[in-house]
């Protein structure tokens, strides 16, 4: 157990973090992830309160529909990432990062209270009673459709719904945070030891509790980005390789913090760009150089590891804009040594999210 954003949280259980990175991909993983924070935003304007917040089309979501969004600050910054579902026209649920709550919070209650001021019709919640389950890899539509009788295969990636699972009224996207099909299930707090354990016992085994150090691995195997490492204040949506995550709409009307900024990136291109990595030598880590073939900075690894399932080592980070292309050759300096490296597309490993098939 670590600290973790004020939690204890487990780095693994009884599995090394190899086998349990490799079983969730192979099998599945149940992770406890109660400490990222909930809310629901209610209101008849709620979805064009969130829009002055996010980069997301929030209007254009269709109710039972979700994204992956950022708040940003007025320069353009990312404040969180977060995944917001529009559950119906008047509720928004959102989860926001456990590390960014306080700061997440405050920033959503300023901006909620001078909207109140000019008559705008918004309320929050904080699900502050309900528990986390995310439930990842090939085993987690069959086992957890031993617990529900809603047809799960009828949910598809970013869809949501809520249900009864295993006796309890539980909130379900069909999303993770490791590049597998899954689930994050939002449960009342008093029934969630006994839904994990059920999900546990459907799975015969198979499925088995995991902890952040996989969930590491996991998330950099599938080029996700963790906020604090490879997404921060100073790094704009665009620069962090999430362009597809802001609206058409918002591309032509702004309308959300920073908007000049992301949108003359949008027309210039970043100065900067995020990109994935293949190295030799000893896995690079967050704050290590990156350079030219002759020595010169180009930029800063912003997380790095050795990817249990492709056995070799990964890593992100930002380059200046022109080194960002698949192939690019540069050394990355682990412990003031340097070691080859090669831009790599992300994701490292392919993605599994199940889609209508088309």
């Amino acid at each position: 157990m670590v600290p973790f954003a004020g939690w204890s949280m487990p780095i693994q259980y009884k599995d090394s973090i190899m086998d349990s990175t490799v079983n969730c991909r192979q099998n599945g993983g149940l992770f406890d992830v109660s400490h990222m924070c909930g809310l629901s935003l209610k209101g008849k304007d709620c979805a064009s309160f969130l829009e002055k917040l996010v980069i997301a089309d929030v209007a254009g979501l269709a109710p039972g529909t979700g994204t992956l969004t950022v708040f940003t600050n007025e320069k353009g910054g990312a404040i969180d990432d977060s995944v917001i579902t529009k559950v119906k026209d008047d509720h928004i649920y959102l989860v926001v990062n456990a590390g960014c709550r306080d700061k997440d919070l405050a920033h959503i209650e300023e901006h909620m209270k001078a909207f109140k001021a000019k008559g705008g019709d918004v309320s929050w919640h904080i699900h502050d009673e309900r528990s986390l389950l995310a439930l990842q890899g090939p085993l987690a539509a069959p086992v957890l459709q031993h617990l529900t009788k809603d047809d799960l295969s009828k949910l598809y990636f970013g869809e949501f719904r809520i249900l009864d699972i295993n006796g309890a009224t539980c909130y379900l996207t069909r999303t993770g945070y490791t590049g597998e099909d899954g689930f994050e299930i939002s449960v009342p707090s008093e029934n969630a030891v006994d839904l994990a354990k059920a999900i546990l016992e459907k799975s015969e085994g198979k499925v088995r509790l995991t902890g952040l150090g996989a969930r590491d691995s996991l998330r950099l195997e599938a080029g996700l980005c963790l906020y604090g490492n490879d997404m921060e204040q100073h790094i704009t949506p665009v620069e962090a390789g999430l362009t597809w995550a802001i609206g058409k709409r918002r591309r032509a009307e702004g309308g959300f913090l920073g908007a000049e900024v992301i949108l003359k990136q949008l027309a210039d291109g970043p100065s900067i760009r995020r990109v994935g990595f293949i190295s030799t030598g000893p896995p690079p880590r967050s704050h290590s150089e990156i350079q030219d073939e002759k020595g010169d900075n180009t930029g800063e690894i912003t997380s790095g590891g050795f990817s249990p399932c492709l056995k070799k080592n990964i890593a992100m980070g930002y380059v200046k804009s022109g080194l960002h292309k698949a192939g690019t050759k540069a050394k990355i300096l682990v412990r003031e040594k340097a070691y080859d490296g090669v831009v790599t597309k992300m994701p490292f490993v392919p993605t599994k999210y199940y889609k209508p098939s088309s």
